[in-house]
């Protein structure tokens, strides 16, 4: 089906459509067609665009991964359907190593995701040699599986569309992490280091593009950053389009 560009809602049905594709192609679970249609309602309540408050936390995530000794971009199934693309340009730019991680793993699966990040420039994915597996301590899903080139010795861990245990578990390993979480309540979002409360379709390309800006100065620390204070605002932009929805 082809959607008029001018169509109110022509964002949100192409994501749906790039799912729906992911998941026919054998990228994407059903569990993760589930996750995207809750992500989606959280992207109606913070109003379908970027707010002031996750502009700052790009920022501050630019800076991060350009500081990193060892930066890694962790994709599952429907990150790689939505954005492989920006996927690898952000590797290319930082320098970030680019690591196939699954909640439900299969050697097809993550084969089909790796074969979508190589058609579109990936030189090199981790996470599909067994030979290379390590675990995350403290972690009993699949996603406690990383590479030891990778995440197992990451300093830096870009995790979108992320589950909450894997995010405390790499928080306790010593990782930093930066998440894209549209539910500014979850518990990824609660523990990470830097939440952009956004859309990682627009967010993604504000990403690359912070991450280019930042590349041309000679930075030496990162912006000191309250994730906490940022979440809050967040939570008060909700609250706000609430307010007018119910007086519309």
């Amino acid at each position: 089906m082809l959607i008029p560009k001018t169509h109110p809602r022509a964002a949100s049905l192409y994501i749906r459509e790039r799912l729906v594709g992911g998941y026919k192609s054998g990228l994407v679970v059903e569990e993760g067609l589930l996750a995207h249609g809750r992500g989606e309602m959280f992207d109606y309540l913070i109003g379908e665009k970027t707010s002031k408050a996750s502009h700052g936390a790009i920022k501050a995530a630019a800076q991060m991964f350009l500081l990193a000794k060892h930066p890694v971009i962790s994709v599952n199934g429907n990150f790689a359907a939505l954005c492989p693309k920006e996927i690898v340009l952000l590797s290319k730019i930082t320098g970030a190593e680019i690591e196939v991680n699954l909640f439900y793993a299969s050697a097809k699966r993550k084969k089909t995701i790796a074969q979508v990040l190589k058609k579109n420039g990936a030189a090199n994915v981790l996470g599909l040699d067994a030979k290379f597996s390590q675990t995350i301590p403290r972690l009993d899903s699949a996603r406690r599986v990383v590479d030891e080139r990778g995440m197992f010795i990451a300093d830096v861990v870009l995790v979108p569309l992320e589950d909450g245990d894997r995010t405390i578990a790499l928080k306790k390993f010593g990782k930093k992490v930066i998440t894209f979480d549209l539910n500014p309540m979850s518990r990824t979002a609660q523990t990470a280091d830097i939440t952009i409360v956004d859309n990682v379709t627009r967010g993604m390309g504000l990403l690359i593009k912070s991450c280019k800006k930042m590349k041309k100065k000679n930075l030496k620390k990162g912006l000191k950053f309250d994730n906490k204070k940022n979440l809050n605002q967040s939570i008060v932009t909700i609250k706000n389009n609430l307010g007018r929805m119910s007086n519309a």
